[in-house]
């Protein structure tokens, strides 16, 4: 990742900084110069119309603001929500012909797409077709991430609803867990295989804490500017005592079971393990960015807290008409 954490857009000829001095969207018109993840300088004249995404999370944000309609292609694994599964699907792996049959006027990507496939991307661009690339992976680029979707769909109104809706139950979690005593300490793995955890700034993180529950692991080593980091079955031990409960997330990139993580060597010596208190949470949940965090979070607080959290609700999210 590269300037994500420092989004800047150009707004007329001031460069304004995007997260706390972004002007209201009824403040400003187009157009609007921006740099993405993978430090790519893009100007958006007018909202685009039609949209491919290459990767799940942005699909899912677009239909959450209200951009079904503009969403002509989305990627092979499209799970959320059920209508993305009936738009026509386009991988990184397709010819530049297929995507050029479309008429794109924006391809949403990712970091890693620019990393792999090159070639699509530059045939892409040469095409006049607009490429930007974002993942967000804090809270403060997952605001960023949400008002810059609004400005390249013209959903600018719906995306700053969107993320007041969510901060706004972030901050109800926050009430919520403000006066929990004897915090359980619990160590998120994010990849078993390789005894991989989340990184302290990382979005699972955040939702732990934001619930009352104290990460194990602040001391894990980020891998290549992502969520993941490193940690290793030797410190995961040292820390045996301190474990309360383990909590992984489940899905394509972890496929750990309870029993697998109980039964692995060594791990009958963790205090969570003793105890029994070994919990799977769906990785769409907490680490795919968008407004299902909050379920995420949700999750994660009645694991901990069954008694603080148990018949807590969120409210749905609509967008506004």
């Amino acid at each position: 990742m590269y300037l994500r954490a420092t989004i800047v857009l150009l707004i007329s000829t001031l460069w304004i900084g995007f997260a706390p001095a972004f002007p209201a969207a009824a403040e400003t018109a187009y157009p609007i110069t921006a740099l993405d993840d993978f430090g790519r300088q893009i100007t958006i004249k007018r909202p685009f119309q039609r949209i491919i995404s290459l990767y799940g999370a942005h699909t899912e944000n677009l239909f959450a603001i209200g951009c079904a309609d503009q969403v002509v292609g989305v990627s092979p694994n499209e799970a959320f929500p059920p209508e993305a599964t009936r738009k026509p699907v386009f991988s990184y792996h397709d010819d530049l012909e297929k995507f050029l049959a479309a008429k794109p006027d924006l391809v949403l990507i990712r970091p890693m797409i620019d990393r792999g496939y090159g070639r699509l991307i530059a045939g892409l661009e040469k095409a006049g077709i607009t490429v930007v690339s974002l993942q967000p992976t804090t809270p403060d680029e997952l605001r960023q991430y949400w008002m810059l979707l609004g400005w390249l769909s013209g959903k600018q109104r719906e995306a700053e609803a969107l993320t007041t809706h969510f901060f706004g139950q972030v901050e109800r979690f926050r009430k919520a867990a403000a006066d929990i005593p004897n915090r359980k300490r619990v160590y998120f793995e994010a990849i078993h295989d390789r005894m991989k955890t989340f990184s302290p700034n990382s979005m699972p993180i955040f939702l732990l804490e934001t619930v009352g529950g104290i990460n194990v692991a602040p001391d894990a080593e980020v891998v290549r500017e992502s969520q993941i980091a490193y940690y290793g079955k030797e410190r995961i031990l040292a820390k045996a005592d301190q474990i309360d409960v383990f909590l992984a997330q489940s899905g394509v990139m972890n496929a750990a079971s309870v029993d697998t993580i109980r039964n692995e060597p060594g791990f009958h010596v963790l205090a969570a393990v003793k105890a029994g208190q070994i919990h799977l949470v769906d990785e769409m949940l907490v680490s795919r960015p968008g407004p299902r965090l909050l379920i995420g979070m949700l999750t994660i607080g009645r694991i901990l807290y069954p008694e603080r959290f148990g018949t807590f609700q969120l409210p749905t999210w609509e967008v506004p008409h």
